[in-house]
């Protein structure tokens, strides 16, 4: 029933890839700092929002929308709103670094029905619907379903985690779960996009994420594959925005003993 969201989703998705492939690395990005110095916006995340939020206008004019870049907005009463992120990983992108994203989500009552996260350097496409597993297509191969991998052991794992913004400021920023979990993992990344380390931890090429103080959009079409592919996301604490621990159960466990 989610298949038309589905493909307009996807289409959208690729539209806007497509834009921040023209101008990355180009040295015309119109950098901009938000919050704080670490916190940037450029001109591509501003008109890919802008394209997103008018093709869902076209064709679902009743429906909600929040995004990063220009929060809530249409119909705050409508069973469906999108929840966008237009360009997760801006600081890779205004970097010339190949990790970012374009996520879109739709949201059903509340609860995320389709998940859609298009990496437009790599061509990654990573898909989910309720109840329809997850799926990967890239370099115009055939869709192949994904699945989270079956560790437990964290000795065996290899994990992905971020850090916020107010990091300069705020001691609570992600400093102490690192010391606490690199002696007994193989091996830490950080890539830079919440939606991307989300597709990862779905595909199996992270075997599990954590990060605190995300927002909704860095997460919402994320978590939507990592469920369709087997595995869970966890909301870590409710203090520090939106906090989450994602992976195959039994390693979300293991790495929530030193998580906090």
């Amino acid at each position: 029933m989610y298949e038309e969201f589905l493909d307009f989703a996807v289409d959208v998705a690729r539209e806007a890839g497509a834009i921040q492939l023209a101008a990355f690395r180009s040295g015309d990005l119109g950098v901009e700092t938000k919050s704080n110095l670490y916190d940037v916006v450029t001109r591509i995340d501003k008109e890919c929002e802008a394209l997103i939020g008018r093709r869902i206008a076209e064709r679902w004019p009743s429906h909600a929308l929040l995004g990063e870049e220009g929060g809530e907005r249409g119909n705050a009463g409508s069973e469906y709103r999108w929840v966008v992120d237009p360009l997760d990983g801006t600081t890779n992108y205004s970097q010339g670094l190949p990790v970012f994203a374009v996520s879109i989500a739709l949201q059903q009552h509340g609860e995320t029905v389709v998940g859609v996260v298009y990496a437009p350097c790599l061509d990654e496409l990573y898909t989910a619907v309720k109840g329809g597993g997850a799926w990967l297509s890239y370099r115009g191969l055939k869709p192949r379903r994904i699945r989270v991998t079956r560790k437990e052991n964290l000795g065996a794992a290899v994990l992905a985690t971020g850090f916020p913004y107010d990091k300069d400021v705020n001691p609570d920023n992600n400093c102490d779960n690192v010391a606490r979990l690199l002696p007994r993992i193989r091996g830490l990344r950080r890539m830079g996009s919440a939606a991307y380390d989300l597709c990862a931890v779905a595909a199996g090429w992270i075997d599990g994420f954590w990060e605190l103080a995300l927002h909704e959009w860095d997460i919402c079409a994320g978590e939507r594959i990592v469920v369709e592919a087997g595995g869970i996301v966890e909301r870590l604490r409710p203090d520090r925005g939106v906090s989450i621990l994602a992976g195959a159960p039994e390693l979300v466990a293991e790495m929530r003993r030193f998580v906090r």
